[in-house]
């Protein structure tokens, strides 16, 4: 037991210049990984305003997206903050919540777009059936019209 008491502080001393060498490739791999995860979430925001931006021109209404993505990039906005003060967990976390968000959004964005699209083919059926039946009552109207207009002639003369 003696002989390991002695071997303790020949172990610490040599196992203490090592320390700074682990707590930095752990503060690196903190860094690294959150700046991948702000990177993703960027992209995530990225692609989910595109998907806003195309079910706002198929005429969605997308105002609760555009409120969704606001918060998003607030969070986005916290990360980057994070990143800059050193506190790398700290930004990974708001970046997975903004990269959530980002992700609901574009899911969102792509059902609003395809019920838009769907609203608008059946309006233009609606449409097309609605002009094909007025024409068919407009050129019945005409040919009863006409036979009216042609008995009445005949019985005057």
């Amino acid at each position: 037991m003696s002989s390991n008491l002695k071997l303790l502080p020949i172990l610490v001393v040599l196992l203490l210049p090592s320390i700074p060498v682990f707590i930095s490739r752990v503060s690196a791999s903190s860094e690294n990984a959150a700046n991948l995860a702000i990177t993703q979430a960027e992209e995530t925001m990225a692609s989910a305003y595109e998907a806003v931006l195309e079910a706002r021109r198929a005429r969605a209404n997308v105002s609760d997206l555009l409120d969704w993505l606001n918060v998003a990039g607030e969070h986005l906005a916290e990360a980057h903050m994070l990143y800059r003060l050193g506190d790398f967990d700290g930004a990974v976390y708001f970046a997975g919540l903004s990269s959530e968000i980002g992700e609901e959004v574009r899911n969102s964005a792509g059902e609003l777009k395809i019920k838009a699209y769907e609203s608008w083919i059946a309006d233009l059926w609606s449409r097309v059936i609605g002009s094909f039946v007025g024409v068919i009552v407009v050129v019945s109207g005409i040919f009863v019209t006409w036979q009216v207009f042609k008995r009445r002639y005949f019985r005057q003369k």
